[in-house]
């Protein structure tokens, strides 16, 4: 199982857009329904920064999302939206309760 955090930061003028696509996603991922794959994304209290929880259960490590077109266009200007540019971290479980 991988699981890894995401954060960055997007221009203040560039939220809304923002929001826009990421809620693109998950309207694609409800209709596509991926069971092997877990993910929550969430703007923190700045207003400016995000934070992308990915956790993914399958064994070839086909990721879910690089399929979806609305995740390719969310990726497509993702540096030009960004003050600070994403960061992946992976994340190492130590415990969760009633996370994923």
């Amino acid at each position: 199982m991988r699981r890894v955090l995401v954060r960055y930061k997007v221009k203040p003028d560039r939220v809304e857009e923002n929001e826009a696509l990421v809620r693109a996603v998950y309207d694609e991922l409800t209709e596509k329904q991926p069971v092997e794959m877990r993910y929550g994304t969430f703007k923190l209290d700045d207003g400016v920064s995000f934070v992308h929880i990915h956790s993914l259960d399958d064994p070839s490590g086909h990721n879910p999302l690089s399929d979806l077109a609305s995740f390719k266009a969310f990726q497509a200007g993702i540096a030009d939206r960004c003050d600070e540019p994403p960061v992946v971290s992976q994340l190492d479980e130590i415990g969760t309760f009633r996370l994923f």
